[in-house]
C-alpha cells in the first residue's frame, strides 16, 4: 500500500534505530530532569499526531523521517520516563510485582490488540479480502491507524489523570558529576549484562517459527501458532516472576531465570530434538518462553539491588538500555547470516547456540550481580 521496497523499509527501520540509540541517553536525563507524569503525556500524545502523518500514505523520504520522529517521541520522551514511574510506583508495595505487571500488561495488551485489529482489518474489506482493491485496502488501513492513534491520546489522557505526580527532592539537571558517578557504579554494568544477555534470548524468538517449520517439520500455519504461543506465556511469566520475586529475592530470581533459558535454548542448539517431535520441541520452547519473559519482568526491577539513586533513574536507564539493547543492531542480521550460511537444521542450532552463549554469559553477570547486592546488604560489624 505504501508502494516502499525492502531497502526503502529498511532505511526508515535504521533511521529509526540510530535515532533510538542516541535517545536513550539524552532522554534518561530528560526524565531525571522533568516529572514522569508530564513527559509520559507528551510522548503519547506527540506519538499519536504522528500517525495522522501515516494516515496519509507518505512518500518514502517522508516516511523515513516520521520513524525518525518516532524515535524522539518513543524513546527519548518515553522509555526512561516509563522505567522511573514504574519504579516510583513499585515503592509503595514492590519492585519486582510492579515491573512484572508493567511486562505481563505490556505483552497481554499487545497480544489483545493485535488480534483485535486482524479481525477489525478483516471486517473492513470485502468477504473474498483477495479481491480488495488497492483504495479497499487503503482506506482499511487508514481506519486501523487512525483507532491506534486515537488509543494513544487515550493512553495520554489516561495518564494525566491516573498517575500521581510523586514529588521528588531534586528535579534537576544532571550534573555531569552525577552521571559519572552512576555510570561508574559496576552493579550497574553488570545489570546492563544481564539485560543484553536476556535480551538475546527474546530476539531468538523470532526463530521458533521457522525452526518449527524446517526442523521439526510443522506446515506454516502449525509453525506460525508455535510461534505465537510463546507470546502468550509472556503475560504470565512476567507476573508471576514479579510474584515469586517478592519472596526469594529478585537477583536470585534472575539467576534461575537464566538455568531456564540456557537449559531449553541448549536443548535447541543440540540437535536432539528433530522431525515429528513436535510435542518435545513446544515443550522446549515454553520452558525456554518462561525463562524470557520472566526476565524481561525483572532485569529493570533490580535497580533498587544495584543502590541507583532514585533521582538518577533517568540516567541509569540510559546507560542500560544502550548496552543492553545492542541486540537490536547485531541479532537481527547475525541469526540471518548462520540461518543463510547453514540452510535448514545446522543453522537453527548455530542460532540456539549463539542464545546459550549469551544465557551463560547472563548467568554469570547474574550471579555475580546477586552476590554484590547480598554483599551491599549485610550489615557492618563496628
Amino acid at each position: 500500500m505504501f508502494g516502499v521496497t525492502n531497502l526503502e523499509l529498511g532505511a526508515a527501520y535504521s533511521v529509526y534505530g540510530v535515532v533510538a540509540v542516541a535517545a536513550y541517553l539524552f532522554g534518561g536525563l530528560l526524565a531525571d530532569r522533568y516529572p514522569a507524569r508530564t513527559m509520559l503525556t507528551v510522548a503519547l500524545t506527540s506519538t499519536a499526531v504522528g500517525g495522522l502523518v501515516m494516515m496519509a500514505i507518505p512518500s518514502p523520504s517522508t516516511l523515513a523521517i516520521l520513524y525518525g520522529y518516532w524515535g524522539v517521541t518513543t524513546i527519548a520522551l518515553f522509555w526512561a520516563p516509563l522505567i522511573r514511574a514504574t519504579r516510583e510506583w513499585g515503592l509503595n508495595f514492590s519492585q519486582s510485582r510492579a515491573f512484572g505487571l508493567l511486562e505481563g500488561g505490556r505483552g497481554a495488551l499487545a497480544a489483545v490488540m493485535a488480534s483485535i485489529m486482524v479481525v477489525l482489518f478483516s471486517a473492513l474489506l470485502p468477504e473474498d479480502s483477495e479481491t480488495a482493491s488497492l483504495a479497499q485496502r487503503t482506506e482499511s488501513l487508514r481506519w486501523i491507524i487512525l483507532l491506534l492513534s486515537a488509543m494513544t491520546c487515550g493512553a495520554a489522557l489516561l495518564i494525566r489523570l491516573a498517575l500521581p505526580e510523586r514529588k521528588t527532592p531534586a528535579q534537576r539537571a544532571a550534573s555531569i558529576s552525577d552521571v559519572a558517578r552512576v555510570f561508574a557504579m559496576p552493579s550497574v554494568w553488570l545489570q546492563a549484562a544481564v539485560i543484553l544477555c536476556a535480551y538475546v534470548g527474546f530476539k531468538a524468538i523470532d526463530d521458533f517459527s521457522l525452526y518449527a517449520n524446517q526442523v521439526i517439520g510443522m506446515n506454516q500455519v502449525e509453525a506460525a501458532r508455535a510461534g505465537v504461543a510463546s507470546l502468550w506465556i509472556r503475560p504470565a511469566a512476567a507476573i508471576g516472576a514479579g510474584y515469586l520475586a517478592e519472596r526469594v529475592g529478585a537477583p536470585l530470581m534472575i539467576v534461575g531465570c537464566f538455568v531456564l533459558l540456557a537449559a531449553g535454548s541448549s536443548v535447541l542448539a543440540s540437535g536432539a530434538i528433530g522431525a515429528g517431535m513436535a510435542w518435545m520441541f513446544v515443550l522446549t520452547i515454553i520452558f525456554t518462553s518462561i525463562g524470557v519473559f520472566a526476565l524481561r519482568g525483572l532485569y529493570f526491577a533490580i535497580m533498587q539491588d544495584a543502590k541507583i539513586p532514585m533521582e538518577r533513574t533517568g540516567s541509569a536507564v540510559g546507560l542500560l538500555s544502550v548496552i543492553g539493547y545492542a541486540p537490536d543492531i547485531f541479532m537481527g542480521p547475525l541469526m540471518g547470516y548462520l540461518l543463510d550460511r547453514w540452510p535448514g537444521t545446522v543453522g537453527h542450532n548455530y542460532v540456539f547456540s549463539v542464545v546459550t552463549l549469551f544465557a551463560m554469559l547472563g548467568l554469570i553477570a547474574s550471579y555475580l550481580f546477586a552476590r554484590r547486592a547480598k554483599t551491599s546488604d549485610r550489615p557492618v560489624n563496628r
